[in-house]
Order: structure tokens, then C-alpha cells, then sequence
């Protein structure tokens, strides 16, 4: 068995909403992609206000309708595990800049990047709105973005998997 070569972290707020729709979004890209023998993908907050809850049941909710799984435990974000992290994604701007206030160098602040900024539709605002205080549209509006913005950190990990020249299993 491998070892997963490429480790990414989804980081919000709470760790109840937005990255838990990403870590769900990602990881079904990942295996779409063959590549889940060798990418690793997760969240957390960037506060410990949830930490041991499951996802909120809306966001669960508008997963299972797109037939997303999510298996999912709330937790607050370590500056430690930026050594085993190869990218912290970040879905708003204050968590960008959150995390890269706690990276201990300024290799791990480099590893921190808005997922928006994947987006191949460019969008003028890379802040991913935090849906919890809205409606069930929010969290629809906020899977939308989460989807759009995934395929280009897919291509993205795919070519860093490939620079490190590891091949997914077969």
C-alpha cells in the first residue's frame, strides 16, 4: 500500500460548513481522478468553536442531494501540521490571512492559497461566503463555488503529484 504523496487541508471558519463541503467536493474529485491512492484531503477550522460536531445539517443535506458523502468530525486547525501539509486552502480571505499568520515559516505561508483563486471563471471576488447565518440557498450557491473552483485545484495537485513523479495505481 501507498503512502499518499499529496496532502491538502480545506480551513474555515468553524469547520462545520464551507470546508466540509470542499474536503466532500475535492476528495470525489480525487478519486474521480484515480488519484486517491495518492492525494489526501481533510479540513478544519480555524477556531475550536465546533470541534468534535459533525457537519451542519444543511450542508450534509446539500450534499447527499449531489450525491456527496461526507464523513465528517469538526476540528480546530494546528500550526504543526503545516509539516505534513503540502496546501492549506483557505475559502475566504480572513482565513487566508489567519493561516499564514500561523505559519511557523515562510515556506508554510506559501502553502496557503483561496480556493477561488482555482477558478477558471476568474471570479472577481475570491471569498467563498460563509452560508451558515443564510438559507438553504446560500449553501446551495456555496457548493456551486466549491464545484467551480475544484476542477482547476485538481489540475493543480494532479501536475505537483506528477512533478514528484508518482503514479497512481492502476
Amino acid at each position: 500500500m501507498r503512502v499518499p504523496s499529496f496532502r491538502v487541508c480545506f480551513v474555515c471558519t468553524g469547520n462545520i460548513c464551507r470546508s466540509p463541503i470542499a474536503e466532500a467536493v475535492f476528495r470525489a474529485r480525487v478519486e474521480e481522478a484515480g488519484l486517491g491512492d495518492l492525494v489526501t484531503v481533510d479540513s478544519a477550522g480555524t477556531g475550536g468553536w465546533h470541534e468534535g460536531d459533525g457537519a451542519d445539517r444543511r450542508a450534509l443535506a446539500v450534499l447527499t442531494e449531489n450525491d456527496y458523502e461526507l464523513d465528517h468530525t469538526a476540528r480546530e486547525f494546528q500550526p504543526d501540521w503545516f509539516d505534513e501539509l503540502d496546501l492549506v486552502i483557505a475559502l475566504d480571505g480572513e482565513h487566508l490571512s489567519t493561516l499564514r499568520d500561523l505559519a511557523p515559516t515562510p515556506e508554510d505561508a506559501a502553502k496557503v492559497r483561496l480556493l477561488r483563486s482555482y477558478d477558471p471563471s476568474e471570479p472577481d471576488d475570491l471569498d467563498v461566503p460563509d452560508p451558515y447565518y443564510g438559507s438553504m440557498d446560500h449553501f446551495h450557491e456555496c457548493l456551486e463555488m466549491v464545484e467551480s473552483a475544484s476542477e482547476g485545484l485538481l489540475d493543480a495537485v494532479r501536475a505537483a503529484v506528477a512533478d514528484r513523479g508518482v503514479r497512481a495505481a492502476v
